[in-house]
This record gives structure tokens, C-alpha cells and sequence, in this order.
């Protein structure tokens, strides 16, 4: 028989004889209550039960001052609750100490990932934001409490640091892992051409861990990334080098297809590039990246700028199919003819308004995939419920290059179009914002952008509407991409199917 009897006191173990009736009331004294530790309410196991959450009621928004104001970017924070009083208003904005970051994507430190079984960190808290200078190189750590509606920068990563330890520049997109803070970054830490990678953040002290890539293969640029988390499976795609990006589009390169026209797939445990497909060099930027939801399925869709070949964008879908994945076109959309008087310089040889798909977006249950057409002007919402097959189910027309359709709360045309997309929890608004790129703003809208929001109300089974009463003008301000309180349909991944 065991003659022990262990008594935790504090972080010791102390060994004694035989129980007796006293020593057993000691220990009872002497363990005393702890706290107990419950994950963040924000955390959903499924997509599912996220769509049952409550309402978000506050929106953090990147807004970014171009070259020559010499101002700071800033975090915006805007009133979402139809209750409040500062509804549809900027209740605060927080500017950064420093100028001519570009603040571009951001995102939160942790989310439903960290419920995940085989990484668990449920004590983590969907707290800080992790905000990036995609100029600049620079990260701020920004902690939105105890008061969502002043946040507070609580740690900045300075270029240095991030580039020797990371070994990558230009950080770009933010997704909360469950095991670390990822970011993909667009240039080498040298700050030359590349190749662009993803680096990963420590959860707790937000320190630069190292390069995510053990084995890259032959990929060398780098945009966004998302994963099949319960697959283990991480994808990529590619925007440009920085010299592609920083001052403006290159013409020459876009025509002579020298942008991204790759997706990669890979290991996620492994860190090791598995497989790449090419979709063609004509289609030209292979952005965004949006997996399904529900992690029993393997596919997704990924959205292209443009085709040189007949300025057409394009949304492609990746699934897997005897073994390999697999990439085919489900959407075309088309240019539109403009008279060149109309066009700006980059455009006027054409003739016509390329729609610039920037930024695509899909809502938590996998029904709906938004559209934002930075070029044309429109926001363009999809069923996608058989995702070979996708639907044109609502449209709603704001901005563009050419028509620069107002809105019935702001004054004369607008500049600028649909790009940033964030879609709420529960489907049924979808929010974005204007600006894609200071220099890229001043190519396509050469008449001096300002900065706008807006909102448009989903219809269950489909179809989407402009909310006339919900318009945020930004000013000379320009405002990139929005996070929701609480979680987003861009934000989060889920391990647990509904």
C-alpha cells in the first residue's frame, strides 16, 4: 500500500504517512478555491451556434491617412447598436504615434480556433487587435478593453524586430490560430522583393516567434491565407512583390502578367508546400481566400482582379477530388464599357470599367459569398449554397469609377467603391468600406477620395438592400478593413461541425 499521502500547497507536494483524521482536515484547509477558467463567450465550437450570438455593437475600422497629410493612421471605432444614442457614429478614433504606416488588414489575437482539441487555449480572450503597418512593417498591439470603445495601444513591434526575427517585411493579413498568431507578409526582411511568407506572434506576449515555412518549395509571393483547420491543410495566394504594390499598379507588369496567378496548398503540421495550382497567368491577382465554415468540407473560393485578357474578374472555387485539389471558374463578371473622357489615365486605352474584385467575403452558415467590385461599383451577393454552381441573388450599386453612385445620406457622387467586406455573425448585415490602397486609390480615383461606410441589410432568402439611414463619411480619411466586437464571418474558425 501506498504510505503517501500528496497536499498541494502552492505549487509543492508534500509527502506524509498514513491519513489521520487531523492531517486530512489540514489539507482541507489548506486547499483553497481557484479560479475557474471558462473560454471567451465570443468562442463558438460550430459556425452554427456563432450565427446564434448577439449582435455586435461596435466596429473596429483601419483608417489610413495617404502621403502628405502628415498625419497618423488610426483605429476608428464606430457605433453599430440601433439603440444607442451614437448610432451609426465614430465614437472614438485612436491615432498611432507614428506617420505613414498604410494600416491595410488587421485582426484579432484570439477566436473560436482556440477551442480546437488538439491546440486548446480556451483561457485565451478575444481582447487585442493585431494591427499591422503594411508600409511600414510595424505592429501595433492594441487592447480593446476594459472599454471596447477606447482602445489603448499596449505594445508596438517596431520594423527592426519584426524583419530580424520573422525574416519577412510588408506584414499584411492577420488570422488568431490556435496555437499562435499568424501574419503573411508581402517582402523579405531585407526589405528586397521576397519571397513573401507567414510569420507567427506569441499568444501571450506578442513577440515575433519566427517563419511559419520549414519547407516553401518554388512559391515566392504571398497575399492571403486561410486553412481547413481539422484538415490540416493551409492555403495561399499571391498579390505582387512590394515594388508591385507600394507606389501604385506597375501597367507594364499587369500586362505582361508578372502579378499572382497561384494558389498553394500545404502541410499545416508539417509547414511544408504540398501542392500549387496555376490558373492561368491572365488572370491576374489571385487575392482573397474563403474557406467553407463547416469543417467537414474541403472547399473554398478564392476571388481574381482581373483577366488581361478581357478585364473580366473572376471568383475560382478549390475542392479536393481524388486526392488532389482541384481549381475551376464558377463566376465571371464582366467589364463595362465607359467612354474614355470617363476613364482615368490607367483605364482610358481601354475603354471600359473593369469590375476589380478586391475583396469577397462568405457568411457563417456557407449560403451567401459577397462580391465587393471595386471597379464598377457594385456589391454583389451569391448563393452558394451548391458551390459549383453559384447564383446571382442581390445587387446594390454604390461608387465606381465611372458612375459614382451616391448615397441617400451623403452630398453628390461618391468615389471610391465597395471593397472591404465584413459580413455579422448572423448573416443579416453585411458592412464595407471604400478604400483599397493609398497609391491604388489615387490611380483609379484620381479626384482626391474620401473615406465612407456604409451597410446593407440581407434578406434571408436572398437579395440584399442599400440602408438608406446608415453612412459614415471618414473625411479626407481613408478607411480600409472593418472587425467586428465579438467575431466576424472572416474572423473565426470553427473545429466542431454544426
Amino acid at each position: 500500500m501506498t504510505r503517501c499521502l500528496l497536499a498541494a500547497r502552492g505549487n509543492r507536494f508534500l509527502y506524509s504517512g498514513f491519513p489521520t483524521k487531523s492531517s486530512v482536515v489540514q489539507v482541507r484547509e489548506e486547499i483553497k478555491p481557484v479560479a475557474l477558467w471558462k473560454p471567451d463567450p465570443s468562442f463558438y465550437p460550430s459556425a452554427k451556434m456563432a450565427m446564434q450570438a448577439p449582435p455586435e455593437r461596435h466596429a473596429y475600422v483601419a483608417a489610413l491617412n495617404p502621403a502628405g497629410s502628415n498625419k497618423p493612421d488610426a483605429i476608428c471605432v464606430v457605433d453599430l447598436d440601433p439603440d444607442s444614442a451614437t448610432y451609426c457614429q465614430v465614437v472614438n478614433t485612436l491615432e498611432l504615434p507614428n506617420i505613414g504606416d498604410e494600416l491595410h488588414h488587421f485582426g484579432w489575437n484570439a477566436c473560436s480556433s482556440a477551442l480546437c482539441p488538439y491546440a486548446p487555449h480556451p483561457h485565451l480572450e478575444r481582447r487585442y487587435l493585431i494591427v499591422p503597418g503594411l508600409r511600414s512593417s510595424r505592429i501595433y498591439v492594441i487592447d480593446t478593453k476594459p472599454d471596447p470603445r477606447k482602445p489603448q495601444i499596449i505594445k508596438t513591434l517596431e520594423p527592426e524586430e519584426v524583419m530580424a526575427k520573422s525574416g519577412y517585411s510588408r506584414p499584411h493579413t492577420v488570422h488568431c490560430g490556435p496555437d499562435a498568431i499568424y501574419i503573411s507578409a508581402m517582402g523579405s526582411a531585407n526589405g528586397d522583393e521576397g519571397p513573401g511568407g507567414i510569420f507567427m506572434l506569441d499568444h501571450f506576449s506578442f513577440n515575433v516567434i519566427g517563419p511559419w515555412e520549414l519547407h516553401r518549395g518554388d512559391q515566392e509571393l504571398a497575399y492571403d491565407f486561410w486553412w481547413h483547420l481539422a484538415q490540416d491543410v493551409l492555403i495561399s495566394s499571391e498579390w505582387a512583390k512590394p515594388s508591385q504594390f507600394e507606389n501604385g499598379l506597375v501597367p507594364e507588369d499587369l500586362l505582361g502578367n508578372k502579378y499572382g496567378h497561384r494558389i498553394h496548398f500545404w502541410d499545416l503540421r508539417k509547414r511544408k508546400l504540398e501542392q500549387s495550382i496555376d490558373i492561368g497567368a491572365e488572370h491576374q491577382m489571385l487575392l482573397e481566400l474563403r474557406p467553407s465554415h463547416d469543417p467537414r468540407e474541403s472547399y473554398g473560393f478564392a476571388g481574381v482582379v482581373v483577366s488581361t485578357e478581357d478585364l473580366s474578374a473572376s471568383i475560382w472555387l478549390w475542392y479536393r477530388e481524388n486526392d488532389q485539389w482541384q481549381m475551376k471558374k464558377v463566376i465571371t463578371i464582366p467589364p463595362v464599357p465607359a467612354e474614355e473622357k470617363d476613364l482615368p489615365d490607367l483605364l482610358k486605352g481601354f475603354k471600359a470599367v473593369p469590375p476589380l474584385v478586391s475583396d469577397i467575403d462568405l457568411s457563417l452558415d456557407d449560403r451567401f459569398l459577397y462580391v465587393a467590385c471595386w471597379g464598377t461599383g457594385e456589391m454583389h451577393q451569391y448563393d452558394v449554397s451548391d458551390p459549383h454552381n453559384p447564383q446571382l441573388t442581390g445587387k446594390v450599386e454604390i461608387g465606381g469609377v465611372v458612375n459614382k453612385k451616391g448615397h441617400p445620406k451623403a452630398e453628390g457622387p461618391l468615389l471610391g467603391a465597395p471593397q472591404m467586406v465584413e459580413i455579422s455573425r448572423d448573416g443579416r448585415r453585411v458592412y464595407f468600406t471604400n478604400s483599397l490602397y493609398s497609391t491604388w486609390d489615387d490611380q483609379f480615383y484620381p479626384d482626391k477620395m474620401t473615406g465612407w461606410m456604409v451597410k446593407v441589410d440581407v434578406d434571408p432568402d436572398g437579395g440584399i438592400s442599400l440602408d438608406k439611414d446608415f453612412f459614415i463619411d471618414f473625411g479626407e480619411t481613408r478607411v480600409h478593413q472593418v472587425r467586428l466586437e465579438g467575431g466576424d464571418a472572416s474572423t473565426d474558425s470553427y473545429c466542431f461541425s454544426s
